[in-house]
């Protein structure tokens, strides 16, 4: 989605005034969006990272790299945040929620309570760039940035 259009008119007559509503609500979603993009690109980097410190996966391509096993994707219409692990992997399931004969793991749900406190601050970053408009619009990015892997850059 564009920006809205300038709230400010230049005519003959002088100057029209329009409503900022709908680039209040703009900036507001959008500034949503990429706070939600930031957390869970890194808490899908830090779940990555937790996995790679278990025993068999230090070299596995599973956690490493844009086709790692730990995901996120941000919804537009919904305008919330999914982080998983990747659709279709045998091992995913098994290893967060144990089987008869694989204990848990937890590693999406433990890495998350354990950086409560880093996603809080990344979040307060974006929700404080609301008062500069500038600020807000820098922030923003293009829209391919709003799914990927753990492992981006």
């Amino acid at each position: 989605m564009s920006i809205p259009r300038s709230v400010v008119k230049f005519s003959k007559n002088g100057i029209t005034y329009t409503s900022s509503v709908d680039r209040a609500q703009y900036t507001i979603r959008e500034l949503t969006r990429a706070a939600l993009r930031d957390v869970g690109r890194y808490v899908s980097r830090a779940c990555n990272s937790s996995a790679m410190s278990l025993h068999g996966l230090k070299r596995s391509k599973r956690v490493r790299g844009k086709s790692s096993a730990f995901q996120f994707w941000v919804r537009k219409a919904e305008t919330d945040l999914q982080v998983g692990i990747k659709h279709n992997t045998w091992y995913g399931v098994g290893q967060e929620l144990g089987t008869s004969k694989m204990p848990k793991l937890g590693i999406l749900r433990n890495t998350t309570y354990d950086n409560i406190q880093q996603i809080v601050e990344i979040e307060s970053k974006y929700l404080s760039a609301l008062e500069s408009e500038a600020s807000a619009l820098a922030l923003i990015e293009s829209e391919d940035d709003y799914q990927g892997g753990g492992d981006d850059g």
